[in-house]
Order: structure tokens, then sequence, then C-alpha cells
């Protein structure tokens, strides 16, 4: 019957190329356990990446008191300054260690966040521009990072900016999109723009 023959000429092809059929099977073995280690490895990575993240975060919301309150389990700094420049050293690390993930564009926002509250707008802008660079283009977040700018243009007195970026970020999130024409119609007023 025909199954026979096909089958019989394919166990013949398959006899005269043994050594090519088991290299490639080695081939093919070698690259799904190539790809299990690259997989683990990378999860691990990122693991370890958001548990350092933590730190900045647990440093975000920590108490503020020159004095040590009983009965707190969270770190507690003396001034909201003192705060800040641990997140920024904090997430500083993770962009450090793990320069490339979810991690490293989370900690990007936290630095600007830490930034814009020190009033350190130029850097703040540097650190929010490198969230949006980094993140994904569905990341829940971006509003606060385009949010974060479009306040550290108006800090600036850069009102025409401040008003493009809120525009920016009701294309970007469309959650967003009421508030962002709100704060722009606002901002455009603050400038004496009030027919825009």
């Amino acid at each position: 019957d025909r199954y026979q023959v096909i089958t019989g000429q394919a166990m013949g092809w398959v006899a005269e190329r043994q050594k090519l059929v088991l290299i490639l099977l080695g081939a093919i073995a070698a690259s799904i356990f190539i790809a299990a280690i690259v997989s683990s490895v990378t999860e691990r990575r990122h693991k370890a990446a958001g548990s350092l993240l933590y730190k900045a975060y647990d440093a975000l919301e920590a108490d503020i008191s020159s004095v040590p309150l009983p009965g707190s389990s969270k770190p507690i700094f003396e001034s909201e300054e003192a705060r800040n420049k641990a997140v920024i050293a904090a997430a500083e690390e993770v962009r450090k260690q793990y320069p490339n993930g979810p991690a490293a564009a989370t900690a990007a926002l936290a630095i600007g966040d830490a930034q814009l509250q020190l009033k350190k707008y130029d850097e703040a802008l540097v650190s929010y521009e490198a969230f949006l660079r980094d993140a994904s283009k569905d990341n829940s977040l971006r509003f606060s990072a385009l949010d974060g700018m479009a306040y550290v243009y108006e800090q600036k007195n850069d009102l025409a900016k401040a008003a493009e970026t809120y525009e920016r970020l009701g294309k970007e999130v469309a959650f967003y999109k009421d508030r962002a024409a709100l704060e722009r119609a606002r901002v455009l007023g603050k400038a004496g723009k009030v027919d825009e």
C-alpha cells in the first residue's frame, strides 16, 4: 500500500542521512535548552530588579519625623528633602544594576517625581523623558510622567510647552483626555490665550 511505500522511502532517506538528522535534532534540543536558560535568567533578573525597585517605593512611603515613631515599620526621614534624596538613590541603583526592562523605566519615573519635589526641574524632565522612552506604549503610568513634565514646564513658566504636553497627555492616555484638556485650557488661560 501507498503508506508503506512512503514510510519505506522516508526511512531510507533518514538512514542515508543519519549523521545530518542527528546533528539537526541535537541543534534543536540545544536551542530549546538555551532558550529555557535565557528565559529563566531573564525572569530572575526582572524579579531582582523589582525587589530593588521596592526600596525606592519603600522610601517614598516613609514617614517624616524628627523623632522616632513608636510602632512604625516604615523608614523615617527627618525631612521631605531627605526622603526624596533616598528615593533618587534607590531608584538610580535600580537603573545602574538593571538598565533595561520595566523596573528601570519605573525607576526613572520615581526619580523624576522626586526631582520634581526637590525643584530640580531640568533633571526631572530628563528622568520623565527616560521613562517615556523606556516604558511600553501601553504602560499605565505614562500619564504620570506626562503630567509631571507639564507641571515642570508650568513651573519654569514655559506655558506653551506645558499646554503642548497636556495635549500630548490627552492623545496618549485616553483615560485622562478630559483632565488633560482642562489642564491645557487652564495653562492657556494663564498664558492669556483664552481663545485657544
